[in-house]
């Protein structure tokens, strides 16, 4: 007979065998939660020290577990980089779609903003021909083709030229000296 059972006043092998089996379960089941913890509170925390300390807690029968469960972090590690990383991405893409700041006041201006409506400083130059906004490194109006420094006829008279005949606008080579 087991002391277990003996200190429960049970006198029965039966009996006494059920009870050091559902002890041994319940040993079991309790190093199986200390070990789920700390499985747990490594991927989910990035201390050291508080992965010691919620793995400790499980020590205390069932308890410890329990209490680890309702202060636990709700997400693990790897989703909490991947959210920032998410939202990295999202920032550089709305970066490069149009939202711009100004360069005098970081006031948010849009790419197509001739002015800024904060600081009222200009920002781009408007095309004398279509009037959209041009970059100050372009040499031509990627819109409408429009020299930045010619007058709009005269790229307008080009342009319908190159439409015509493409093989008429290439340069001619230089004539040589050798006939």
């Amino acid at each position: 007979m087991s002391p277990v059972a003996g200190i429960f006043g049970i006198h029965s092998h039966t009996a006494s065998l059920v009870i050091d089996l559902a002890l041994v379960v319940l040993a079991i089941i309790w190093l199986a939660l200390v070990y789920w913890t700390w499985a747990d509170a490594r991927r989910r925390i990035a201390d050291n020290l508080l992965v010691a300390c919620a793995t400790v807690t499980a020590f205390f029968p069932f308890i410890g577990t329990v209490v680890y469960m309702i202060v636990r972090p709700p997400e693990y590690l790897e989703d909490v980089h991947e959210r920032d990383l998410e939202i990295r991405a999202a920032q550089a893409r709305l970066a490069q779609i149009g939202a711009h700041t100004c360069p005098y006041c970081d006031h948010e201006v849009e790419r197509e903003f001739l002015r800024c409506p904060h600081c009222l400083r200009k920002l781009k130059d408007p095309c004398a021909n279509c009037g959209k906004p041009l970059d100050a490194n372009w040499q031509i109006c990627p819109y409408c083709e429009a020299d930045r420094g010619l007058d709009p006829a005269i790229t307008q008279r080009r342009s319908r030229r190159a439409r015509r005949d493409p093989q008429q606008t290439m340069v001619a080579p230089p004539p040589s000296d050798l006939l």
